[in-house]
């Protein structure tokens, strides 16, 4: 379990998050949603210690952030952040390579080898795996990303806005890539979305924030409405349910 305990953040003497609790038990997928500037990248950060916790406490089972080492935290948890800039001339099996560093320390064996064979066969990269991160498309790079954290081979997996500037198929097949992980693979998936339609579709859980602090919290049929879209997102956006899911309507 994912332990949120009195959480509170500033940058630059500015608030942007006041005093969160929250608990991610073990599997399926939460995603964190809300306007732009209502904290979830900051809260993902924390949690993937890519930001210093300053006040409050987190903890992934045992192990509590700030006090644990990097190496053992890497062992359990693997995040795809929202920037993504690395050499271009980095082929999408060396991408995909570098998720195994915290379990060979830079001496990769025959299992991180097979590890990472397995992953590009599963994420549908294996005939894209010698090419360049400067020859694939934007949704091939997002999703390459997406492998290497897989690649870590962690229970829990971290993901912020990994459907950016991915287009209708490949933000579905993504969605849908990571739907299986949670089902099949018993992975505990933590994404910051900006599409509550892809949210409310794929994920098993809502946390819904506003100026840094949590607004709403459940299952998606309980959590998006008429109301919550106006109070949250300012919008009059109407919602009707479709297969027993919320489809919010433009």
């Amino acid at each position: 379990m994912i332990s949120i305990r009195n959480v509170s953040h500033s940058i630059d003497h500015h608030p942007i998050l006041h005093d969160v609790s929250l608990d991610i038990p073990r599997g399926g997928i939460t995603a964190l949603i809300g306007p732009n500037g209502a904290g979830k990248s900051t809260l993902l950060s924390l949690v993937a210690r890519l930001a210093a916790l300053t006040t409050g406490e987190i903890s992934v089972d045992t192990l509590q952030i700030g006090k644990c080492k990097d190496r053992d935290l890497a062992k359990v948890l693997a995040i795809m952040p929202q920037s993504t800039q690395v050499s271009s001339r980095l082929t999408i099996r060396d991408l995909v390579g570098f998720g195994r560093y915290p379990w060979h320390q830079g001496h990769p064996g025959p299992e991180d080898r097979e590890k990472v064979e397995e992953t590009l066969t599963r994420f549908g990269l294996e005939p894209l795996a010698h090419r360049f991160l400067d020859e694939v498309s934007g949704g091939q790079k997002q999703r390459a990303f997406a492998a290497m954290a897989y690649a870590q081979s962690t229970p829990y997996l971290l993901l912020d806005e990994p459907l950016n500037n991915l287009d209708i198929a490949a933000s579905r097949s993504l969605m849908r890539l990571l739907r299986d992980m949670a089902e099949e693979d018993g992975k505990t998936i933590l994404i910051v979305l900006h599409d509550i339609n892809y949210a409310a579709a794929f994920a098993d859980r809502l946390v819904v924030m506003k100026e840094g602090r949590i607004a709403a919290d459940g299952k998606p049929e309980k959590v998006v409405s008429a109301k919550l879209l106006y109070d949250v997102f300012g919008t009059d956006a109407p919602v009707c349910m479709m297969d027993e899911r919320p489809v919010v309507l433009v």
